[in-house]
């Protein structure tokens, strides 16, 4: 009876301290974002990024590297601070922002209405179209309606899903059919492996992801067009944090006056981008 008192005490004992631990871990989860004064007081800069998205944020020797990368070390040197990029699924990245796990995401995220009631945008960091993609080797596949009975596939969350699913609604308007099956892959270099490996027949891709990949691997992939318009990127900062967004965007805006900015996106991109700086935001947005 005495030890199974001493076993009870001690199951009890280990449940507070782990009580104790999951407190002590949300509230260190909780505890970015706010304000300037906060971030150098913490003595590092927290984003959230989705790293496979290249050029703009990818993993390259076990580390994250790329345009966006480099724009936020500038932000950190400038804070006086330790840049700390945690590399997430894109799908957590936004409901971690509100849940104040980041003092901002920075990784490439469309401009669209929806998310601008929501989030604050910064200024646009990049630009994308959205292109259909098959094997290098397909030559049966020339053209978007050719997808029709065909598996395709994009990454679940992102600005091509919807695009993708209007434009299987209107197959099916016009001539009765759709894909044969419509998948959704966690990244972007899923569904490009997804095509290598014969899995899916069309991707709905970034045309960055889709040069870069063809530019290292010649012959991987091709483009078969187009679908939707282009598309502002842009990082993503909380609501309710003000200062953090004033930050990003005056930074973006000193590195586009002395031509650093431009000189990164010659670097990543072999080109210079051509990016507003006002009215870029959807009506309604934040």
């Amino acid at each position: 009876s005495f030890f199974l008192k001493i076993a009870s005490y001690s199951q009890k004992a280990a449940k507070c301290c782990l009580a104790i631990a999951a407190i002590a871990t949300t509230s260190v989860a909780l505890a970015e974002g706010g304000t300037l004064a906060d971030i150098k007081k913490r003595g590092q800069l927290t984003v959230g990024t989705e790293a496979a998205y290249e050029p703009y944020e990818f993993m390259e020797n076990g580390k994250v590297t790329g345009y966006g990368r480099e724009i936020l070390e500038i932000m950190a040197a400038k804070l006086g601070v330790k840049l700390n990029q945690q590399n997430l699924p894109f799908q957590g990245l936004l409901p971690g922002l509100l849940a104040k796990r980041f003092d901002f995401v920075a990784t490439s995220v469309t401009i669209t209405e929806e998310r601008g009631k929501r989030f604050a945008y910064t200024h646009p960091i990049g630009i994308v179209n959205t292109v259909f993609v098959v094997n290098g080797t397909n030559t049966s596949i020339t053209k978007p309606a050719d997808a029709v009975g065909k598996k395709v596939a994009t990454q679940m969350g992102s600005s091509a899903q919807p695009l993708v699913q209007a434009f299987e609604a209107d197959l099916k308007a016009k001539g009765g059919k759709g894909f044969a099956e419509l998948k959704m892959f966690q990244t972007y270099p899923d569904v490009s492996t997804a095509l290598a490996n014969g899995t899916i027949d069309v991707g709905v891709l970034p045309d960055n992801v889709v040069l870069d990949q063809m530019k290292r691997k010649p012959g991987s992939l091709k483009i078969i067009g187009e679908i939707g318009e282009a598309r502002l990127l842009a990082w993503v900062t909380h609501p309710q944090d003000p200062e953090i967004r004033a930050f990003v965007n005056k930074t973006l805006e000193e590195l586009t006056a002395s031509g650093k900015l431009a000189e990164l996106q010659k670097k990543w991109f072999g080109k210079t981008l051509n990016l507003p700086a006002k009215n870029y935001l959807p009506k309604g947005a934040l």
